[in-house]
């Protein structure tokens, strides 16, 4: 049975299929309305394109729609967005690419923006030899007001949930680690797994913080998420505040059944795709923070200092190398 592709349905029948994914009237007009009241507005622009930064072979295109949302919603979290307006959606695509491929991948889309808030404004498509996704996310700027250089000797860092789970998801699905031969717990398996094709944004954390307080709004606070890693993010965060980083190894959080080594490390430090948020606060506001939201552990604190990071307590300090993810 023949399968309809994009090259037999054409741009402007493209377009109308995936309008039923937005608001009505939506694509009527090259451009979007949005009344934001005169709020401050967060913008986001995220790429995947495809072996770069996804593989089809190990993740469906609705899993690879979510995730496109929730890397977008991240970003747009560590600037302090509680509340989204939507997304503009770039898709470049092969003239072979199945119908049914874009279909789950709107799905995709559509799961992720119910869950999290915010619809589709619109788009443009285009034909490539590769697919990509582009995505441009909007949202609105709270009262918390999160930057990556407003980090400040003297205050504690915080971080939420777990990294390296991702990387470890990832490396189960492509087959490049086998279950069995590492005999992980299944819950850490599942976990892992639903933090590479499901990761989910941590706006509940903000919306905490500025229920919980005054002395969390108004004011710039350091922060960013860990899309790029763990290691890489609290860097970010050191050079753009222009102080040190003190991370103690014994209180990072793991998995109780994440095993011990160098690698196990790697994966934690440097996996990125986890999406959690590193935060910089004041001790007395981040023991604050603990209580209400029993996920967020101190790791660490700033100093005055070069911008690097010290890592206390590593057992094999001279073994961890930075595997980061670059583009380029």
């Amino acid at each position: 049975m023949h399968k309809e592709i994009i090259k037999d349905i054409g741009e402007k029948e493209l377009i109308r299929r995936v309008a039923e994914y937005m608001p009505p009237n939506q694509t009527s007009d090259d451009c979007a309305f949005v009344n934001t009241n005169r709020k401050d507005l967060l913008i986001n622009t995220d790429l995947m394109v495809e072996n770069t930064h996804f593989n089809q072979e190990i993740i469906s295109p609705r899993d690879i729609g979510w995730k496109a949302v929730a890397s977008n919603y991240s970003d747009l979290i560590s600037s302090g967005c509680i509340e989204f307006i939507g997304i503009n959606i770039g898709l470049v695509l092969p003239t072979n690419t199945e119908w049914e491929w874009v279909q789950e991948l709107y799905e995709g889309f559509s799961e992720a923006l119910n869950q999290f808030g915010g619809s589709i404004l619109g788009g443009d498509c285009s034909r490539g030899e590769n697919k990509m996704i582009s995505i441009n996310a909007i949202g609105l700027q709270s009262k918390l007001k999160l930057r990556r250089n407003a980090c400040k000797p003297g205050e504690v860092l915080v971080t939420t949930g777990m990294h390296g789970l991702s990387k470890l998801g990832l490396l189960i699905k492509s087959n490049k680690i086998s279950e069995e031969d590492l005999n992980l717990d299944e819950k850490l398996i599942n976990q892992s797994i639903k933090a590479f094709c499901r990761p989910t944004p941590k706006n509940y954390i903000l919306k905490t913080m500025l229920s919980s307080s005054e002395l969390f709004i108004n004011k710039e606070i350091g922060c960013t998420d860990s899309s790029d890693g763990f290691y890489q993010a609290i860097l970010d965060l050191s050079q753009e505040s222009k102080c040190k980083a003190v991370i103690d190894y014994d209180k990072i959080p793991k998995n109780y059944d994440w095993p011990n080594g160098n690698m196990w490390d790697q994966f934690y430090f440097f996996g990125g795709e986890d999406y959690e948020l590193l935060i910089s606060l004041p001790n007395d506001l981040a023991n604050k923070l603990m209580q209400l939201e029993n996920e967020i552990t101190k790791i660490g604190y700033f100093t005055k200092g070069n911008p690097n990071i010290e890592i206390k307590n590593y057992p094999n300090k001279n073994n961890l190398v930075n595997t980061a993810y670059s583009h380029f």
